[in-house]
């Protein structure tokens, strides 16, 4: 290490300590442990430039190991991204560009939202399997359109986590050679050391994986961590695996110490690492000039790569003028209107079908439309209808295929899919039964958080699963899904509403869209339509509204036969459907009003899940037709029949509050 790379890395050591010690929280051990790692990426391997972090070729940079965040920030600040020194002194205040963990979309630079552990690592396969595919359809010789890495940081808790066992074996599976996954392997957690719970030697489960694998044994030497990175990049055919040991809280009293993970070091404890280091000033978020101009040069580098892409890609859209225009719509929002406007996507026989065949269906129709379609199931994919025909199979041997086989790997499978979103250019879906939303929900959280418009494909969504049972019946995932900010859990209840939902799915700019999709067949509405994306609507409505009933999915047709039975006893009732609360709610107070009139409060909700979602429309006065308890194994028909979903039990509900 020479001394500007020295006095580089301790800069980056300085400003993490500083900034955790002026919030009085945080995590200074592991930036003090890994600033070299970081350093020898960012400076020495990446292709970046700050005054453009959106640069679609850009190399990836995923720091998994969120907690360590304050050593992102410093990175981004001595580059010259939009997060200035003040911005360090007000890491994890309220508002500031530097929250406790990196936030996409927050801070310019964070690639991905990170801090549930092993989250980072799961997310950068998924872009990295988005570059592999984009650089299969769209790079020719002389023209590497798509041609960047992706790197990861990721610590001994990452390695712990199941997620990172499962998104790694695909990536392993696959030979994405361009992810290169650093470990910072400081044999500390919260607890104590690694001892406690964790014997194993990590690098040979990655080389089992099929991993290309590598061991630093001293984190402080860059010369020996650069030459590991340049070994692992000329290796395409694998991805690699580069465990790092270093020492957490590196250069203070509580250097290998769990005490140092998630707490200042203290004023005399930093003092102590600035002196044993001879940094140049005991001055709080100092850094020397010829720091800021060594960063510098190397940003100016990245910037001359990206004009360099620039002059290449002039050079192929002469060359491969069609190409160049598709990838230019790959890059382009899909609009509403483009897909209303496509009255085929609408056409359906008038017979009863199942929404997960609706669904399937669709995709089938987009794809050949949207050549930027790209997903698949976690080994449901004849039950979930997810396959696109006549497409291949994404694969170590052809990337340019778009059927995704996940593998039985729900939680990394929406991480991947995250990824996929978030390198830019694809419009992607995952795919399992509706009850294994559970293994995934995390991920779908952090879909939300970072307002991607990934598409959830679930289907098998209710005790219409049958004979399967309880273990295999969705019941509270309904509720588990909507209680989650910015995502849109759309139950449609015919084909017509299910085109609807793919509509919203592919025109999504910020929000997950989960499509809750049924087993069995639905009939065919004579009312649905276009106002299924406003997220409720009327499907049968009375001369006297006496009452209302709402419901979603298969449930929507049994409301409309018991509001033409209670007909045939003057009782006038409304049937709204309810494919999307979200939606709904999100529609002005007058539309609101017009579906659910304030002055009617006789309200009756019919789903077949959990009656927590559906309070604060029903009101004090009004009744569930619901199930809050766990299913049962049977045939479908039985179990709707022992479970109140018949048109007598509905009818009773209904009068029952007219009393």
């Amino acid at each position: 290490m020479n001394n500007i790379e020295n006095l580089a890395v301790n800069a980056l050591r300085v400003l993490s300590v500083d900034a955790v010690q002026k919030a009085n929280s945080g995590h200074p051990g592991m930036p003090l442990g890994a600033a070299p790692m970081a350093y020898t990426v960012w400076a020495n391997h990446m292709n970046f430039n700050p005054a453009d972090p959106k640069w679609i070729n850009r190399d990836r940079f995923v720091l998994s190991a969120g907690h360590g965040s304050a050593l992102l920030y410093s990175l981004l600040h001595v580059f010259g991204y939009k997060v200035s020194k003040e911005d360090l002194q007000n890491f994890r205040q309220f508002n500031s560009l530097t929250p406790g963990h990196p936030e996409y979309g927050h801070t310019d630079g964070v690639e991905a939202t990170t801090g549930p552990l092993g989250a980072g690592l799961s997310t950068a396969v998924g872009m990295a399997m988005a570059q592999e595919h984009l650089a299969a359809k769209y790079n020719k010789d002389g023209f590497d359109v798509f041609n960047n890495f992706t790197y990861v940081i990721s610590g001994d808790g990452c390695m712990m986590e199941g997620i990172t066992s499962e998104a790694s074996s695909f990536a392993g599976a696959m030979n994405l050679g361009r992810l290169i996954v650093l470990y910072d392997s400081n044999n500390i957690t919260i607890e104590g050391s690694t001892d406690l719970s964790f014997h194993e030697d990590v690098c040979a489960r990655y080389e089992a994986y099929g991993f290309d694998t590598f061991v630093v044994e001293d984190g402080n030497d860059i010369e020996a961590i650069n030459a590991a990175i340049t070994e692992a990049k000329l290796n395409l055919d694998k991805p690699s695996f580069i465990e790092i040991r270093t020492k957490i809280g590196f250069g203070t009293p509580k250097e290998g110490s769990a005490s140092s993970h998630g707490a200042p070091i203290g004023e005399e404890g930093i003092k102590t690492f600035k002196e044993l280091v001879n940094y140049p000033s005991l001055e709080p978020f100092y850094v020397p000039e010829e720091v800021y101009e060594h960063f510098g040069a190397i940003a100016a580098e990245g910037a001359k790569a990206q004009d360099a892409w620039n002059v290449m890609m002039d050079s192929y859209k002469n060359a491969y003028p069609e190409l160049a225009k598709q990838l230019d719509q790959d890059f382009t929002d899909i609009t509403v209107e483009e897909l209303t406007n496509n009255k085929s996507l609408f056409e359906f026989e008038n017979k009863p079908m199942a929404t997960r065949n609706v669904s399937g269906m669709m995709i089938n129709r987009l794809k050949d439309q949207y050549s930027n379609i790209f997903g698949g199931s976690a080994d449901l994919a004849p039950s979930n209808m997810t396959n696109m025909n006549d497409e291949d199979s994404f694969s170590s041997q052809n990337f340019a295929g778009r059927n995704i086989h996940f593998g039985i790997r729900e939680h990394a499978m929406a991480a991947m899919g995250n990824g996929i979103v978030l390198y830019g250019g694809l419009k992607a879906y995952v795919a399992t039964f509706f009850v294994f939303s559970d293994f995934l929900k995390p991920m779908a959280r952090l879909s939300s958080l970072m307002n991607l418009p990934l598409t959830y494909v679930l289907t098998h969504d209710s005790i219409g699963v049958g004979e399967d049972g309880p273990t295999h019946e969705p019941v509270e995932q309904l509720t588990m899904l909507r209680s989650l900010p910015n995502f849109y859990t759309f139950r449609p209840a015919d084909a017509i509403e299910t085109a609807y939902g793919w509509v919203l799915a592919l025109t999504s700019k910020t929000t997950p869209v989960g499509l809750i999709l049924s087993r069995q067949n639905l009939p065919q509405l004579e009312m649905s339509g276009v106002d299924a994306l406003k997220g409720g609507y009327v499907v049968k409505d009375a001369e006297k509204i006496d009452a209302i009933i709402m419901a979603t999915g298969s449930e929507v047709s049994l409301a409309i036969e018991t509001a033409k039975s209670l007909e045939k006893e003057n009782i006038g009732v409304r049937v709204v459907s309810m494919p999307c609360i979200e939606l709904f709610e999100e529609q002005s107070n007058e539309y609101q009003e017009s579906v659910l009139p304030s002055a009617v409060r006789a309200r009756v909700a019919v789903e077949a899940g959990s009656s927590l979602s559906w309070g604060k429309l029903i009101g004090l006065d009004g009744a569930y037709v619901t199930l809050d308890h766990f299913g049962g194994s049977a045939p479908a028909p039985k179990l709707f029949e022992a479970f109140g979903f018949t048109v007598d039990n509905v009818s009773e509900t209904v009068k029952s509050i007219l009393k």
